[in-house]
């Protein structure tokens, strides 16, 4: 009874919602915010959430949990965005993306005081100073704080610099000034004019428009030179050398290209998590650049998520780029500005420079990850097998035979078992070939498969979720044969090697087709592993079944030594080698007088 006047509230609400632009708010019964919207047209958008029935899933469960509904008109669709990014970011709602910025990365502070000091800080105060940054790649921010260095004599100490202080004589100059990195602002060697045009400039630097202070150097470079006062040109020209160099390492791109915002996206493996990109381009050359991560909550799009990164930036940077360049469309409109989608030129350049970065970072991550959970990493690489097969399920459990009979003798197969993409050696198992006479590997696979899935089908034991054959095609339909016949639903998967016995590719469906593996991948050294394990294992036993055949016709030969006497003999002698070179005392102590008089004479004879 309850719900249904909670529903017949909702739909009232719905009913009178206004079709504008516009932010909703869903409450739970305890009146707290789990989730924010923006919308086009209002009442469109939230009746989609009630109007049909939704896949199980966090949706539903978010519907499930809505007792009440707030929501604020706007004009357009950018002050829905821009509110929409704000009261996300103030309520933190449960059932929205969660923007993981937990890193601090370092900005550039120009610090609001009379003699202005520039340094770098993780701490934004609120108190006139400007901030530059965050520089999300720090030799970067050092490099462009070593330029300033060279180029302006600034003061490093935290004196207060105030004219009532200079005037009364407090300071002293410092070491910064002898060696000419400070021109002594602290004893009136410096006037805060000319102190306050050098911030300026550095105001400038910092927000990337380097053209216009080379441009003012080589200026300021000519009239001096015309002046004659060749000794002050030389001191300019090394500025002006110093911030074109500057300039040519940073990533120019086109001069042409100013004001421009640059964004990309790419998805966790598990599509958990997405990564953005931004670039913000100032007269052809990067100025800003970060990376960040949204936590997905209701398997939002990568539009979506797009859209709100876009708005997240351009908020936290000011940015009033007019061009936005993106990988794809988008159904988003902000005022006075044109979304571009690039297919060639310097503009898809720059697309594919923040392409590369995201997937820097993505990479990045996914190895802190896995440093702190190792486990994580071997779930990937089964992800891996379980996408490029197709699978239904992920490979937890992974099987893989083998057969050995050098030279047609003794054939023998071997099965290695990999639990998590780890071996689990108590899983291993080694068998005789029984019924197949000589060397026929598709006969041995066949009888091998059998026997182990036929007694695991007896006991009730756990199949694999992949079996991996050691041989190619062959192999492949041998074991599908007796897949098919104990009607079992197992994939099979082949592993070939080249000309060099190295592991080549990976074959897999019927017909089998090859699926590419990028050599020295994490996931070729798995099936590399997998591969050499079930081969070491099965040449192992084969040699050891060998050697004790060898071992037991050669005393099988002597007349009057049985079984009891043989075991005997090779648990204490360990081989035939060393009973021949024991002494006659010795064989007396395990096998009596008699015996040990057969076996010397044996040995001696031969």
């Amino acid at each position: 009874m309850e719900e249904l006047k909670t529903n017949n509230y909702l739909k009232g609400i719905v009913l009178n919602l206004p079709e504008s632009p516009g932010i909703y708010q869903y409450l739970n019964a305890e009146g707290t915010i789990i989730y924010v919207g923006k919308a086009k047209n209002l009442k469109r958008r939230v009746s989609s959430y009630f109007n049909r029935e939704h896949e199980p899933g966090k949706t539903r469960v978010l519907v499930s949990k809505i007792a009440d509904i707030r929501y604020i008109v706007v004009n357009t669709e950018e002050d829905a965005l821009l509110l929409e990014n704000n009261l996300i970011k103030k309520y933190k709602p449960r059932y929205n993306v969660l923007l993981k910025d937990d890193k601090t990365y370092p900005s550039i502070c120009v610090q609001n005081e009379y003699f202005p000091r520039v340094f770098k800080t993780r701490r934004i105060i609120r108190n006139g100073s400007s901030y530059y940054g965050p520089y999300s790649h720090i030799p970067s921010m050092y490099a462009v704080l070593d330029l300033i260095k060279h180029l302006y004599p600034l003061r490093t100490c935290n004196l207060n610099l105030s004219p009532e202080n200079i005037r009364a004589g407090k300071f002293n100059v410092c070491l910064e000034y002898h060696i000419k990195n400070c021109a002594g602002p602290c004893i009136g060697k410096q006037n805060q004019e000319e102190y306050l045009k050098n911030i300026a400039e550095i105001k400038e630097i910092l927000k990337g428009n380097t053209q216009e202070i080379e441009r003012m150097l080589y200026q300021q470079m000519q009239e001096l030179a015309a002046e004659m006062k060749f000794e002050e040109a030389q001191k300019i020209k090394e500025k002006y050398l110093l911030l074109e160099n500057y300039r040519s390492k940073s990533e120019v791109v086109s001069n042409v290209l100013h004001n421009i915002d640059v964004f990309s996206i790419e998805e966790d493996n598990d599509e958990k998590s997405a990564f953005i990109n931004y670039l913000h381009i100032t007269n052809g050359a990067i100025n800003q650049a970060f990376t960040f991560e949204y936590k997905k909550r209701l398997n939002e799009t990568k539009e979506e998520l797009l859209s709100l990164g876009i708005i997240e930036m351009r908020e936290r940077y000011k940015s009033l780029s007019r061009e936005i360049i993106v990988p794809f469309e988008l159904d988003m409109e902000l005022k006075d500005v044109t979304f571009t989608i690039p297919q060639r030129g310097d503009k898809k350049k720059l697309l594919e420079l923040s392409i590369l970065n995201v997937k820097q970072y993505k990479a990045d991550r996914l190895k802190q990850a896995e440093k702190l959970n190792p486990e994580q990493r071997t779930i990937r690489l089964l992800k891996e097998i379980q996408q490029e097969l197709h699978l239904d399920r992920l490979p937890m459990q992974i099987e893989c035979f083998d057969n050995s009979n050098i030279q047609g003798s003794d054939p023998v197969a071997a099965c290695v078992v990999f639990i998590k993409g780890k071996p689990s050696k108590k899983d291993y198992r080694k068998y005789n070939i029984k019924t197949v006479e000589g060397p026929d590997d598709y006969a041995s696979m066949k009888e091998v498969v059998k026997r182990r899935y036929q007694r695991a089908i007896e006991e009730n034991s756990p199949l694999p979720d992949l079996l991996i054959t050691d041989g190619g095609k062959g192999q492949m339909s041998a074991v599908k044969e007796i897949i098919d016949e104990l009607n079992l639903d197992i994939p099979i998967a082949g592993l070939a090697k080249d000309g060099k016995h190295r592991t080549s590719e990976l074959l897999y469906g019927f017909p089998p087709q090859t699926i590419g593996l990028k050599q020295n991948s994490p996931l070729f050294r798995l099936l590399t592993q997998i591969q050499d394990e079930v081969h070491r294992f099965a040449i192992t036993f084969h040699r050891d079944k060998r050697s004790k055949r060898q071992v037991a016709s050669a005393l099988d030969e002597i007349k009057g030594i049985g079984d009891k006497t043989k075991n005997a003999l090779l648990k204490e002698f360990k081989s035939v080698k060393r009973i021949k070179e024991a002494p006659a005392e010795a064989i007396i102590k395990v096998v009596g007088e008699t015996k040990a008089k057969i076996i010397k004479e044996y040995f001696t004879g031969k």
